[in-house]
């Protein structure tokens, strides 16, 4: 079955959808975008990742309907026959007459498509510690990720899944991901700023572990903490909760057998994948 998609509420086969090359989001990457999963026929946390889209939408001035976004998005689920997947969804400040880094007021441009998955029992993650050489809004989920691209394939070239980066010894976060790790039963994960993204997942996790009383720290970390830790995993929307197995450029003391991370994967996969 070919693959839906939606452009300005209209739902096609992608093959038949048809973008001006004078659109900014191919000129400048000037629009946002959002990965919503779901399980069942329905959406997780469909309100918070609305949420995290208008904060997108605001931040760098792209006016548009969030209510035709949300009525886009839940229009491309009931037209297809998945029971469980994702839908990529992206706004965009429209289409230029002329190319230019002036913006005038023009109608926004929606584009989406919705995505056949399987997010449970994903194997463990080979990584690579990188510098984290992304813009200074990493807050906002721009469609601009061009550091993020070339990271992960350096790190493809090194036979890794996913990197882990850095501002100066800083922790930041994964390629596409929020990072958590554990130091003698405690569990921690870098505090939100303009360098990470508030990953939904992130916030669900999270929340598992505050209901688990587990000790928990959101703060600042630097890399030789990961030398420490016992786990390291990731959180995004289509990992869900995934491990790190090894780092190759850092020496570390993984446990593979981590009760805490077994316990969160559990309580995870209970909350929203049963």
């Amino acid at each position: 079955m070919p693959k839906l998609a939606s452009y300005n509420g209209v739902i096609d086969s992608i093959e038949n959808i048809k973008i001006s090359p004078m659109s900014r989001a191919f000129l400048f990457s000037d629009s946002v975008y959002e990965v919503i999963s779901f399980y069942k026929n329905e959406f997780i946390d469909f309100d918070r990742h609305l949420d995290r889209l208008k904060h997108s939408l605001y931040e760098t001035k792209i006016e548009c309907s969030i209510d035709e976004c949300s009525a886009e998005i839940k229009k491309l689920l009931n037209e297809s026959n998945l029971k469980n997947g994702y839908v990529y969804f992206q706004v965009s400040r429209g289409i230029d007459s002329i190319r230019s880094h002036l913006f005038d007021e023009s109608e926004c441009e929606r584009f989406g498509f919705i995505e056949k998955f399987s997010f449970l029992n994903q194997s463990p993650l080979k990584v690579m510690l990188v510098d984290d050489i992304r813009w200074q809004r990493c807050d906002i989920k721009s469609t601009s990720l061009l550091g993020n691209v070339l990271q992960m394939n350096d790190a493809k070239g090194m036979n890794c899944n996913e990197i882990i980066m850095h501002k100066n010894g800083q922790l930041t976060e994964g390629g596409a991901s929020n990072i958590f790790f554990v130091k003698n039963n405690e569990i921690f994960t870098p505090e939100l700023s303009p360098n990470i993204l508030p990953g939904i997942t992130r916030h669900q996790v999270i929340e598992i572990i505050k209901e688990k009383e587990f000790d928990f720290v959101e703060g600042i970390f630097d890399v030789n903490d990961l030398k420490e830790a016992s786990s390291i995993w990731f959180t995004s929307t289509t990992k869900g909760i995934i491990e790190v197995k090894e780092i190759v450029n850092l020496d570390t003391k993984i446990n593979p057998k981590c009760e805490l991370l077994r316990i969160c994967k559990e309580a995870f996969a209970s909350k929203y994948f049963s």
